[in-house]
């Protein structure tokens, strides 16, 4: 289950200290993950990151923290998160240390892997830098 998401490049942040790390000012827009052993992380939350993480405009950092596994780091997540109730899984958009983005469990439930990523592609657009991807080479030569 953890694999899920570090294999699209998503940090696991295990500890408070972990959290804060990732979630320092100077580390731009971060996508923070709530993770959890539920039917809906499974099968809906972490397929629709992986394919909203391919988008052009992304995070600068993505990280996550496992709900019933990671105890202190969650708890230490969702105080920074009061102002929204807790949630697993959840989606969480922070830049430059604040939070601006929210999904909650509810959110993610009534939509499928796809509509989560159109969901977190509509966010990013909003708040992440565009990235270029590298040029593909055509012509004589190139497959």
């Amino acid at each position: 289950m953890r694999e899920d998401l570090t294999r699209y490049g998503v940090e696991e942040t295990r500890t408070p200290a972990d959290v804060d790390r990732v979630l320092a000012p100077e580390n731009g827009t971060v996508l923070m993950v709530v993770n959890s052993v539920c039917g809906c992380a499974a099968g809906k939350a972490r397929p629709g990151i992986g394919m909203a993480l391919q988008h052009s405009a992304r995070p600068d950092k993505a990280a996550t923290v496992f709900a019933g596994g990671d105890d202190a780091a969650v708890a230490h997540l969702r105080e920074i998160l009061s102002d929204y109730p807790p949630s697993s899984p959840s989606i969480a958009l922070f830049q430059n240390g604040k939070p601006v983005y929210m999904m909650h469990r509810g959110d993610i439930e009534r939509r499928d892997a796809f509509q989560i990523a159109q969901v977190l592609k509509e966010a990013f657009d909003k708040f992440c830098v565009r990235r270029k991807f590298p040029s593909v080479k055509s012509g004589p030569g190139y497959t």
